[in-house]
């Protein structure tokens, strides 16, 4: 049996909880009982479009239920775990909408993911199932999940012997009880500096509040028609407000695969796409079409986050793509910052934004922990109705990033204006934020080493112009050896290393800089990479 989920959970103490029943934000119901409510206002409204497929509002609720009760009809029972890899469309919205239903607990991996990755998280969250794609761009997903070890392979398309067609899925009749308001919701993966990633339980109280408060504050109403391109497992596009803001707003989604340009304005051109979200990679790109084939007339909002935005690239998005921007800086672990609909350009196009919820308590420190004044630089901690208290079975890992009254350390390093406005300044954590994949440099280092002709390894951070960040690895070699970035990259990809943490650059020196105490000196390794690039 796995283990119960509340068994491996860090709750929210009582006065704080107390504290957000009553401000209202946790209303001590499910996220299905409040998407219910928008079924039953609007049963004919469309919901979701996924190139042709429609369904409206009475037809989501209803696939959905469907695929709840084939769940439980395969032996998944609420509190089980199923790992969830599957691209943008139609069913990965079903299937996390079963999942809430029937309290079955969606664990939200990427497509990129690979055996390394996806082993891991099946083991961690003891998963009942996977749901994954069955060929994905050339790669065997369903041949992969079919050697995690898991008693349930569900397929997005053709499945093989002992697997199951997601998309035909179905039960009969199930009225089971709807989880608790309490009960853990989905698992989100951390961007974490320690390895693989750590499991965040969202709960249906504060992912709710989550979802709703975003929609609030980024102008969601029954009107809107939202895109989704990025990968739907993130939290940006799943619930900031993402799939189901909008739809617990009674608007409506599209999905698409991918962000790419020449599609995504299709799309937008054809759906009457108002709102969406991209990673400043994206941003950039689509500002290129744009100023070569013309603005968006229907699209109000451009959502950016993910990283940080330049701000020369932030001064461009309402005159090129002819929509308002909107900063998101924010965490799977909880606080979110917006710039509001209605600040001036400066605050738009300079700042991050500032919190969501009048109950996000946010603090900036130095390295003793003393708060920092405005417009000073400091590490960032923050807790409020929405912060999970902790990572799920992860005692180690909690006792450095979370303080011991609960404060977490984002390891963000900001600055914050005398109007409450979060400027990012950079990291103080050990990881790469790859046009809004967050890579573990210890993790890259740990994969290095199984090369046998490497003696030793930093991974760090170098600047891209379009990604705004790669990894970089720096490699001392044993005597007698060399290593390539072709040695590394396959070593890599034979342990079923996800592609976007491959590294994209080499170098091989004969020692690591270090600080006076003998420690590597990661901030002189960025810098030496950064200049060699300026060099070459």
């Amino acid at each position: 049996m796995p283990t119960p989920i509340a068994d491996g959970t860090v709750p929210w103490p009582a006065e704080y909880a107390d504290r957000y029943v009553a401000a209202g934000y946790w209303r001590g119901r499910s996220l299905w009982s409040h998407l219910a409510d928008v079924v039953a206002r609007t049963p004919d409204a469309v919901a979701l479009v996924d190139g042709d497929t429609r369904f409206t509002y009475a037809e989501l609720a209803a696939r959905a239920e469907a695929m709840a009760a084939g769940l439980v009809g395969l032996g998944i029972a609420p509190g089980d775990r199923i790992v969830v890899q599957l691209p943008n469309g139609w069913e990965i919205v079903v299937l996390t909408l079963a999942c809430l239903r029937s309290g079955i607990v969606p664990v939200m991996a990427l497509p990129a993911h690979r055996r390394h990755e996806l082993s891991y998280l099946v083991d961690h969250a003891e998963a009942a199932a996977i749901a994954v794609p069955d060929v994905l761009r050339d790669f065997d997903h369903q041949a992969m999940a079919a050697d995690l070890g898991v008693a349930h392979v569900l397929v997005v398309g053709e499945p093989a012997p002992g697997h199951v067609d997601l998309r035909a899925l179905s039960g009969p009749s199930w009225d089971g009880p709807e989880p608790g308001s309490r009960d853990v919701a989905v698992f989100l993966l951390s961007g974490g500096t320690t390895g693989l990633p750590k499991l965040i339980a969202r709960t249906h109280d504060d992912y709710a509040y989550n979802a709703t408060a975003s929609a609030a504050v980024c102008g969601i109403d029954a009107d809107t028609v939202y895109l989704i391109s990025l990968p739907a497992g993130h939290n940006f596009p799943l619930a900031c407000p993402g799939i189901l803001g909008v739809l617990l707003a009674g608007g409506r989604v599209v999905t698409l695969p991918s962000p790419e340009p020449e599609r995504a304005f299709a799309t937008i051109a054809e759906e009457g796409v108002t709102h969406t979200a991209v990673v400043p990679a994206v941003a950039g790109r689509w500002l290129e079409h744009a100023a070569e084939h013309g603005p968006l007339p229907s699209l109000q909002v451009l959502q950016v986050g993910g990283a940080r935005l330049a701000d020369e690239l932030a001064r461009k998005v309402r005159p090129v793509l002819g929509a308002a921007l909107q900063q998101v800086f924010g965490m799977a672990e909880g606080l979110l910052n917006y710039t509001r609909l209605d600040d001036p350009d400066d605050v738009v196009c300079g700042t991050q934004g500032r919190p969501l919820s009048p109950d996000d308590e946010v603090r900036l420190v130095d390295e003793l922990d003393q708060d920092v004044p405005d417009g000073e630089p400091g590490s960032l901690l923050t807790r409020g109705p929405y912060t999970p208290r902790g990572y799920y079975r992860a005692a180690e890992q909690n006792a450095r990033a979370f303080t011991e009254d609960g404060w977490y350390r984002s390891g963000d390093i900001c600055r914050r204006t005398p109007g409450g406005y979060l400027i990012v300044e950079g990291r103080d954590k050990d990881m790469i934020n790859r046009g809004g994949e967050k890579i573990s440099a210890e993790e890259v280092e740990n994969l290095v080493y199984q090369l046998p002709a490497v003696s030793q390894v930093a991974a760090v951070a170098m600047p891209d112009p379009v990604m705004g960040e790669k990894v970089c690895v720096y490699v001392v070699a044993r005597p007698g050896s060399t290593v390539t970035l072709d040695e590394v990259r396959e070593s890599m990809h034979a342990a079923g290393v996800a592609k976007y943490k491959l590294p994209e650059r080499l170098e091989l020196v004969t020692e690591l800089a270090t600080t006076k105490v003998g420690k590597i000196d990661k901030k002189a390794l960025r810098a030496d990479v950064a200049a060699r690039m300026e060099w070459s």
